[in-house]
């Protein structure tokens, strides 16, 4: 068993019941209300934001150029695809500049935003991907479970197609891979 499913494993009962939430039930349906999406996309966006700034905390932190390149690579991916995607979402929703420069975080994405930067200043690289590929890992894994549901709503539409693409569960197990590379080596040592 590798690291990355012995973690899964260890979280199985939250991370099932994450597909079961009424966001997610409601995003697949596409009865759930727009201002709760638009909600989300703020404080996704937040979210997004610090995301691929600590991943270019963690390609600063890799040992090897090659990972240095595909962490910088991930936080480029992250603001050029994800972060424009909820632009897109951001314009479609009416969101205002005005909102976005007076913007307050949740204490959730505040408090998650925070562990991902104590994880980026004061560990290694395998504790910058272990504090973000959950977000990754399971985005993805909600997005593929979404995908017969085509919901009418073209907005959530557009999230799923995102998330459970192809695409985004390449990023994702290369992340789980790069987790698992560096368990084996700090085993082996």
């Amino acid at each position: 068993m590798t690291f990355s499913q012995l973690l899964r494993q260890e979280v199985d009962s939250i991370w099932e019941a994450s597909f079961h939430h009424p966001f997610v039930k409601q995003l697949g349906e596409g009865t759930l209300d727009l201002a709760s999406f638009r909600y989300y996309v703020l404080q996704d966006s937040y979210y997004l934001s610090h995301f691929a700034r600590v991943q270019t905390l963690g390609a600063a932190k890799a040992l090897e150029l090659e990972t240095t390149a595909r962490m910088a690579h991930h936080a480029q991916n992250t603001y050029e695809a994800e972060l424009s995607l909820h632009e897109n979402f951001a314009k479609k929703l009416g969101i205002t500049q005005e909102e976005k420069d007076n913007f307050i975080p949740a204490p959730t994405a505040y408090a998650y935003t925070s562990h991902m930067y104590r994880a980026a200043y004061e560990g290694h690289l395998g504790d910058i991907i272990a504090a973000i590929l959950p977000c990754y890992w399971l985005y993805y894994e909600i997005g593929e479970r979404l995908k017969e549901c085509q919901p009418e709503e073209p907005i959530y539409n557009e999230w799923i197609s995102a998330y459970g693409s192809d695409w985004f569960r390449t990023l994702v197990e290369e992340q789980i891979t790069r987790l698992d590379t560096i368990a084996e080596k700090v085993t082996a040592a």
